[in-house]
């Protein structure tokens, strides 16, 4: 399905709502919450990489990587090589952003695996692996054949459209569950810090939302948007 309207308009407005809200992650981790630190007295500030690298490392890169085929005027495989690339990265930050929770649940005795947030943040890491490793063999290296390209590639989509769907919609419902644990400590319900907050949480889901109106638009020139091995 395709909307008959030009990518590239979508694609600025997703580029720009990406750096509204990583703007507005990494001012409430700083300034909010006091700073990154990978090892650290106060454990909060191990935990603060978490957000920072799921929104800006997954949500924000993995989303690039999606309307990479859409956004840049270049040749198919300049694009793929984007593709391929930028989701390796989308991968390898949202491992590390989970390993700090982890980190700071383990630091502070907190136990972990215990919310419907990281239930689902397991579930979709895993898929987005096994769709990265899918999708470097059948459509990169070493490449299947042009049959199971063709009928590979719908599912390919499908499946991750389905994941990073899932993906933003998790990131709101983390954002809900951190700011509903300050609150319940203390935080102020209607201060700056919880506008913070859920503004960044809305500027997650345009963006996500504006990923999909990009990718169901026309790309910048028309040329051939199949996969094919690299040779």
């Amino acid at each position: 399905m395709a909307t008959g309207l030009k990518a590239l308009p979508f694609s600025f407005g997703a580029h720009f709502l990406a750096l509204i809200a990583a703007i507005m992650v990494l001012v409430w981790s700083i300034h909010f919450r006091g700073g990154l630190a990978w090892e650290a007295e106060n454990k909060n500030l191990i935990f603060n990489i978490h957000p920072v690298l799921m929104l800006i490392g997954f949500i924000i890169l993995g989303g690039e990587a999606i309307i990479s085929y859409k956004s840049f005027p270049l040749e198919k495989q300049v694009k793929k090589i984007i593709h391929l690339v930028l989701h390796a990265i989308a991968l390898i930050l949202g491992i590390i952003g989970i390993y700090t929770a982890f980190k700071n649940h383990n630091e502070t005795n907190i136990p972990n695996m215990y919310s419907l947030h990281s239930w689902i943040g397991i579930g979709v890491i895993t898929l987005y692996g096994i769709q990265w490793i899918y999708g470097f063999v059948v459509f990169f290296y070493p490449g299947g054949s042009s049959e199971i390209r063709r009928d590979s590639l719908p599912w390919h989509v499908l499946l991750g459209m389905f994941i990073y769907v899932v993906a933003v919609g998790n990131a709101c419902l983390g954002f809900l569950e951190k700011l509903t644990f300050l609150e319940v400590n203390g935080l102020a319900k209607y201060g700056s810090e919880a506008f913070l907050v859920n503004f960044t949480a809305i500027a997650t889901l345009l963006y996500g939302v504006f990923v999909f109106l990009t990718i169901l638009s026309q790309a910048p020139t028309a040329d051939d948007h199949t996969y094919s091995a690299i040779a």
